[in-house]
């Protein structure tokens, strides 16, 4: 009978761990910074790589926000510009003035793109402390990194 009734409460003990640990899995709150690793978001990168004071952290949100809405805008554009161009060939005969005229008009979007990203970061640097310039300056050497996109699958 003793060791029926150890086994008995050695099982409802795992019962109840495992249980708690699922509880805590679901219901646990989320960290306020995601992990380390190359998976981050880069504004984490980016706060973490500065040493970000929580004063420069809520400046450097509202950085994000008008930076968002302004690449939104653009690729609203470039959406727009991309649908008139591949309905060029749903026609017998491509109007090549017409195709070049909208590649032109899809090069200068993307050309307002790189120029918002490079004044985003410019400003960034504006809320950088004098201390913190040199990091900046590795950050300027990673950027391409950090904002590369991952390959895209071949289609055939």
């Amino acid at each position: 009978m003793e060791k029926s009734k150890l086994l008995t409460i050695a099982v409802f003990a795992l019962l109840l761990l495992n249980l708690g640990t699922l509880g805590f899995l679901v219901f646990g709150k989320t960290p306020a910074m995601p992990p380390h690793g190359p998976h981050r978001e880069p504004k984490y990168q980016i706060i973490e790589q500065l040493h970000f004071d929580t004063t420069q952290q809520q400046q450097y949100e509202k950085l994000i926000l008008g930076h968002r809405e302004a690449i939104s805008q653009i690729e609203e554009h470039i959406h727009m510009a991309k649908n008139r161009l591949y309905l060029q060939l749903l026609k017998d005969q491509t109007d090549n003035k017409a195709k070049d005229s909208l590649i032109d008009v899809l090069a200068t979007y993307q050309k307002q793109i790189e120029q918002t990203h490079f004044n985003h970061f410019r400003d960034i640097k504006k809320i950088c402390k004098p201390e913190q310039l040199d990091y900046y300056y590795d950050l300027t050497q990673e950027l391409s990194r950090i904002f590369s996109r991952p390959p895209h699958p071949r289609h055939g």
